[in-house]
């Protein structure tokens, strides 16, 4: 799929057409006269409300012809004949892609010829995904049904709708900066739907009532007399007593008039009520920290944000049009050079933090979900640069993809080879790293080598590399374009002419462990039955704690490790038990490493019982119990053997990613073209005893960290440990949304988001305990002083503690450094009252960093309640992105709400 044929990138020009008529006024909206809902756009919602005969495409059966509408409120997708009955709809908030053509995995099943592309789109949905494939009777009723769609995903304003706002603004960061005036025009559309949402009687006005009830629902809380004088002072036609469009734009500008940019503006422009270009020149300078900054400089701003013709011909700067540049990208808290590759890519790879996923085939859990081609296209567009590909023995001598021992679905290996092979490059050249799991027998490896050869092609040619020397890899901008195959390889001295060869089976990462292995799981005529036992053994585990370090939704810390002597995190009990959700004590807490708590044993009394025991209660009928005792176990499965046999074909595939058993790593590397896989228990333990010797190891050659084989529920650990010992492959689940992917998407959006981060030169030689209170002693640290200055337009929390209280929030932020362990910290600032729209706080929090170079920077709004706290938001940056001066830090998914931040980074020596 090209860039440019992206869903997500024409939702941006779907919203850049409906806007275009849009200018910005200082915090406000004012439509041109000649303003209206695109007739088009109208027709497309009146054509889907009336309804469209479409054929839903199923996997393996015959295709269901349906009736979809769109329902009266816009707000969902129905059909009929159904028997869910009212429960038949998929939400508009709700769906995440609308792909034109025959692009999903459900099309690929049918034969070329078969259906008309421009007839084709399919829907993705949910959290999972999960497409609804249509086949219209006309190209014309296609493009009807996309274009509205693409509309309606536009004008959402929820949380989870906007989240794909700010992904998009992440995936496509050239996009974003180029068209920056396209972040006004968005503005544009949350103000007119506010309006419409406000307008009750629809009729195209507000009267007073109305609009008081809506400066409630933006967490306004101004006088009622100070808001009466307002109405009065923009309610300017004949109709007196109601607010037209036009007109509520010039009374949220009255009101959204931002006094600390005011104030801001005043102190530059020596009281005036403008800035011209010496004044704007000096505020960049100053505050900015930017350098080099000309007069013509100053005039592109000032064309560019200022919406007065006359300032603009003055060559001046007005509040408005400081507003809007401040509230632009180029006010916004991340360094816009980090949108593109900045870091030197010469090094060899083992310097590199390099993006991974675990498993990535999968949609959900470990045990039961779905597999799915499209998840490798999504990861590699996403950033992602190790991708992993189970293979196993499949039917009619064509090998699958799949987690083995489980209900997961299959997808055939071919499949996924050719997606990898369509998307590994289209979002960068960098070099793709290929994880391949082997368990096939010797003619489905040879088929795999076969399959990789052909479709790969030149990707995996790697004789333009010039690198012979194995105790270097080659660097990230050498391998360009490349494919890199890991896996298992042949001893140098097995004969030339052997076709196969006995190789370790040790050095398999085997991760799921036999506790949760499901043996027979593919007795496809008791499916149910099996499925019914899977689910107790998913609830087992999560009874019986074999799930450790769950990511709760309702947690936002990162625990971390503690100094000798020093708790780790500085907060108080009450809150930290209100973030956890359980009532652990403060010494138990701080006692808890990075990765979260994790027993290193085994207990005995956690053992699960084998299929027999699960079976109790279920049913006493003996026959029904053989039937599943027949048709499925579980058992501890000891692996008898100690090798396996492996092809010439697939071993030649492999040059600079061998797979390898675990090594010491206090052991001397003889060659660094190898990659050594460790568990997240493993790894950390050997963090916690030999943490220098780690982080030396890691210097040469490469490792992979991965989930527990406990977490079946795909959970995700913290990443941010293994990044201290120099880990390059940090593998996540990429499907389980949470802090540890907003964390993996925070470091890697450093270097352009193109997989590869360049770790600090202290981790690529030298050693030092990452550990340790003062790990780089002699070294300059950093002082962070944070400014948390105000905040704008922070909505209710999404699921209050006091459920739909109906009351205007009391908001606070909260700042946490997530780095080595001597410097996670956090603090936060005092409680606004009745504040959501514009609350101030003037508060400045102080850090220290020893290392900024891997450090992470949380921000994160919580709402004060009597009983605790409720999450607003959250955006995660790292360190290195920050830019210094003043800042707005738009929250990750919520469209408008941000705080306004003065950063300032200093240098400091010596032990703090």
């Amino acid at each position: 799929m090209d860039i440019s044929k992206s869903p997500l990138l024409q939702n941006k020009f779907s919203v850049a057409r409906l806007a275009e008529d849009f200018f910005w006024v200082g915090g406000s909206i004012v439509a041109s006269p000649r303003w209206k809902i695109g007739h088009f756009v109208e027709r497309c919602m009146s054509s889907m409300q009336a309804g469209t005969q479409m054929i839903k495409l199923r996997g393996g059966s015959k295709g269901l012809v349906r009736f979809y509408y769109l329902d009266d409120h816009r707000s969902c997708i129905r059909w009929r004949p159904s028997r869910k009955n009212e429960k038949a709809k998929i939400s508009i908030d709700s769906i995440q892609e609308v792909c034109e053509g025959k692009q999903s995995e459900i099309f690929q099943r049918y034969a070329d010829g078969s259906f008309d592309p421009n007839c084709c789109f399919s829907i993705y949905h949910g959290d999972h995904m999960e497409s609804l494939d249509l086949v219209s009777s006309s190209a014309e009723e296609a493009r009807t049904w996309i274009t509205g769609l693409k509309y309606l995903m536009a004008g959402i304003s929820d949380e989870d709708s906007l989240s794909k706002r700010q992904r998009t603004r992440d995936q496509y960061p050239s996009f974003f900066l180029q068209y920056s005036v396209l972040f006004l025009n968005s503005c544009s559309m949350w103000l007119k739907q506010t309006f419409d949402e406000a307008d009750k009687n629809g009729d195209g006005s507000l009267s007073i009532s109305e609009v008081l009830q809506l400066m409630h629902k933006l967490n306004v809380n101004l006088p009622r007399q100070k808001v009466k004088q307002m109405f009065k002072e923009a309610d300017t036609d004949d109709n007196q007593g109601t607010l037209d469009f036009e007109e509520f734009c010039a009374f949220y500008k009255m009101m959204s008039t931002r006094r600390d940019l005011y104030l801001l503006m005043l102190t530059y422009s020596n009281h005036k009520d403008y800035l011209d270009t010496d004044d704007l020149k000096r505020f960049l300078e100053t505050e900015q920290k930017m350098t080099n900054v000309t007069k013509e400089h100053c005039l592109e701003i000032i064309s560019k944000f200022e919406p007065c013709p006359e300032n603009k011909k003055e060559g001046a700067l007005g509040i408005d049009g400081f507003t809007n540049y401040m509230r632009s990208p180029s006010g916004d808290i991340f360094n816009p050079e980090h949108y593109q590759v900045n870091q030197d890519m010469s090094y060899p790879l083992s310097h590199y933090f390099i993006t991974s996923s675990h498993n990535t085939y999968l949609m959900g859990d470990q045990l039961m979900s779905q597999s799915r081609v499209d998840m490798y296209a999504w990861v590699l567009q996403s950033g992602c640069r190790c991708v992993e590909v189970d293979c196993w023995d499949g039917p009619d001598g064509e090998p699958i993809v799949h987690h083995g021992y489980t209900l997961t679905s299959k997808i055939l290996f071919k499949d996924v080879i050719e997606t990898i092979n369509k998307y590994a490059f289209i979002k960068n050249e960098y070099p793709v790293i290929l994880s391949i799991e082997n368990h096939c027998s010797i003619v489905q490896q040879k088929k795999m080598a076969q399959y990789l050869t052909e479709i790969l092609g030149d990707k995996l040619d790697l004789s333009s590399v010039h690198n012979d020397d194995s105790t270097k890899l080659p660097s990230p901008a050498s391998l360009k374009g490349k494919i890199l195959v890991k896996g298992k390889k042949l001893p140098a001295n097995i004969s030339e002419d052997a076709e196969e060869g006995e190789v370790s089976d040790e050095d398999s990462a085997d991760e799921i462990d036999d506790d949760c292995k499901l043996m027979n799981g593919d007795a496809s005529a008791n499916r149910k039955r099996v499925e019914n036992i899977a689910k107790k053994k998913l609830d087992s585990l999560i009874k019986e704690s074999k799930i450790r370090d769950c990511e709760d939704p309702n947690n936002f810390t990162v625990s971390t490790l503690p100094s000798s002597g020093k708790a780790g995190l500085k907060s108080d009990s009450k809150k930290d038990d209100a973030e956890s959700g359980e009532d652990f004590s403060a010494s138990k807490r701080h006692s808890r490493s990075l990765m979260g708590s994790f027993s290193k044993r085994k207990k005995k009394g956690s053992k699960l019982k084998k299929a027999s025991s699960l079976e109790e209660g279920e049913d006493d009928s003996d026959s029904q119990g053989n039937l599943a005792r027949s048709s499925v176990h579980y058992s501890r499965v000891s692996r008898q053997k100690k090798t396996m046999k492996l092809s010439r074909a697939l071993s030649d595939l492999v040059k600079y990613t061998k797979s390898v058993g675990i090594h010491d790593v206090e052991t001397e590397i003889s060659s660094s073209w190898q990659v050594s896989s460790f568990s997240e228990t493993k790894a950390h333990q050997i963090l916690q005893q030999k943490p220098a010797q780690y982080l030396r190891f890691n210097q040469h050659q490469l490792s992979r960290i991965y989930p527990s084989s406990y977490r079946v529920d795909s959970s995700n650990y913290n990443p941010q440990p293994f990044w201290n010992a120099g880990c390059q492959l940090v593998a996540l689940n990429y499907q389980s949304e949470g802090r540890m992917l907003q964390l993996n998407r925070a470091k890697f959006s450093a270097n352009g988001n193109c997989g590869y981060v360049l770790k600090p030169n202290c981790m690529c030689q030298g050693v030092f305990n990452p550990n340790s209170e003062d790990p780089l002693p002699g070294q300059l640290k950093k002082q962070l002083v944070l400014r948390i200055i105000s905040g704008q337009q922070l909505p209710k929390p999404r699921d209050s503690m006091l459920g739909d209280r109906g009351e205007i929030i009391d908001p606070f932020v909260e700042v946490e450094v997530i780095g080595l362990p001597v410097d996670c910290f956090k603090e936060q600032t005092r409680v606004v009252d009745d504040n959501g729209f514009n609350p101030m706080w003037e508060e400045t929090l102080v850090f220290t960093v020893h290392m900024p170079e891997i450090a992470l920077i949380r921000f994160l709004v919580w709402d004060h309640d009597p009983i605790g706290r409720d999450f607003i938001g959250q955006r995660t940056i790292a360190f290195s992105s920050m830019m210094p001066g003043y800042r707005h830090v738009y929250l990750e998914g919520i469209e408008e709400a941000s705080i306004f931040v003065h950063v300032a980074i200093n240098d400091i020596c010596g032990k703090v």
